[in-house]
């Protein structure tokens, strides 16, 4: 079938997410491999951005493939009701790995449904009903997970579940509560603020905290360790759950298993992962949870259910992961690698006067682009169409051969952590180029 007749189809009988469905022109991919695609044209492009910042361990991992190979051949599915020899083992190895006491996980598909949870487990556990989570977070497309992200993906739904308080954002490069002030005293402000509004909705109804660990698809705009300390305190001061979303930052992506491990004094409660649990060769997420926490479901019954929990291809495939993470040392790696990332973007913002800000740690890194680096005025307005110089960003990356995600003003930079430095600086010589591009855009 040719590639047009495949580009055909795809529209004629399936539905795109967040696109209006007569613009859609997708690229066609046959292959992949480590760091690379292949479209059916046999075009080879770099995954600049892991996919959807998931595929951690790079394509077409062969330890993983046979063990999904392996399972198929054993055990495709049993009800979550039993009991399977990868389910516990996969259980055991997210308790070795995850920070503090959390010990027990509940598998679900996705990052999503994992979230859901997380909040249904939060309110069940305290009796307590509102959840608390940032404008500038993303927490997943179904119903309660997309009213608790604060991204304007939440629009589809609004207005959504009642129980769902907003918070500020601790947006150092662009909240007027930063300016004239460091980070950290900007940061502790913004604690201050989210204080005062569990005060004002009550402290008897405010149910959980819910953070991104490192913040993800909504610009990687991260607080210092004076935020998450006084998040600490408010969560322990008030009987509140602290629920942290894992689904993008954790394994490895930031040069920590997970990204909540950059602040020592912090402690969840509930964990949320997906993503590089199985870096997206079968679909799988977890809601982690503390021994205190279990153990209140001893005697309670846990009000929720999924028919392909723990499903077993899933479970195989994120012990496979794991493996790969621990003798591939992808966690340092993905440290390392990062400085070299980092300085690379750093030379790119020396050259071209469009990047206004890069930011990130590990192979976790954005570049924000604006007009004008004294007025910080976006390259392409926040949830808007692109403008002419980032549809041409994203002309080049395309043409040079460079997949990644665009976002508004934001380009990411967050590659499979099997990447070479070799590889990095094919990444950074694209990028480059399509900058080149916007430059004549800038206004400063």
């Amino acid at each position: 079938m040719s590639t047009a007749s495949v580009v055909q189809q795809n529209r004629d009988y399936t539905l795109t997410s967040w696109s209006a469905q007569g613009s859609w022109n997708p690229i066609v991919f046959d292959h992949a491999e480590g760091v690379y695609l292949w479209d059916s044209e046999g075009k080879r492009y770099i995954d600049w951005s892991a996919q959807l910042v998931n595929v951690n361990i790079g394509h077409s991992h062969p330890h993983v493939v046979k063990a999904i190979q392996d399972q198929v051949a054993k055990l495709t599915y049993v009800q979550p009701s039993h009991a399977t020899e990868v389910r516990g083992r996969l259980g055991e190895m997210i308790a070795e790995v995850t920070p503090g006491d959390l010990t027990k996980t509940f598998f679900t598909l996705g990052g999503a449904d994992a979230i859901e949870n997380a909040m249904k487990i939060a309110r069940l556990y305290t009796g307590k009903d509102k959840i608390l989570t940032r404008y500038k977070s993303y927490h997943g497309g179904t119903f309660a997970a997309a009213t608790a992200g604060g991204d304007p993906r939440r629009l589809g739904i609004e207005p959504g579940v009642p129980w769902i308080v907003r918070l500020p954002d601790p947006y150092a490069y662009r909240s007027p509560i930063y300016s004239g002030r460091t980070q950290e005293e900007g940061d502790l402000i913004v604690a201050e603020l989210i204080e005062e509004i569990v005060l004002q909705e009550g402290p008897k109804q405010c149910a959980a905290i819910l953070l991104e660990g490192y913040s993800g698809s909504s610009g990687i705009m991260q607080p210092s360790a004076v935020f998450w300390s006084r998040i600490q305190e408010i969560v322990n001061r008030y009987d509140m759950v602290l629920i942290v979303d894992e689904v993008m930052s954790g394994w490895g992506r930031t040069g920590e298993w997970f990204g909540i491990e950059h602040y020592a004094d912090v402690k969840p409660d509930i964990l949320v992962t997906a993503k590089g649990l199985t870096s997206g060769y079968v679909p799988l997420g977890a809601t982690v949870v503390t021994d205190k926490i279990a153990a209140f479901f001893n005697d309670h019954v846990l009000q929720g259910g999924l028919t392909y929990s723990a499903h077993t291809l899933a479970c195989a495939a994120a012990i496979a992961n794991i493996e790969v993470y621990r003798s591939e040392n992808l966690i340092e790696r993905s440290r390392e690698l990062g400085k070299v990332l980092r300085r690379g973007l750093m030379d790119l913002a020396e050259k071209h006067p469009v990047i206004g800000d890069v930011r990130g740690t590990g192979l976790h890194q954005v570049i924000e682009l604006v007009k004008n680096r004294t007025t910080r005025e976006p390259l392409s307005p926040f949830n808007a169409p692109f403008t002419e110089p980032m549809q041409k960003i994203n002309k080049t990356f395309k043409e040079h051969g460079l997949s990644t995600l665009v976002r508004w003003n934001y380009v990411f930079s967050t590659p499979p952590l099997i990447i070479t430095e070799e590889q990095i600086q094919e990444g950074l010589a694209i990028l480059d180029a399509a900058l080149e591009q916007a430059d004549p855009y800038y206004q400063g």
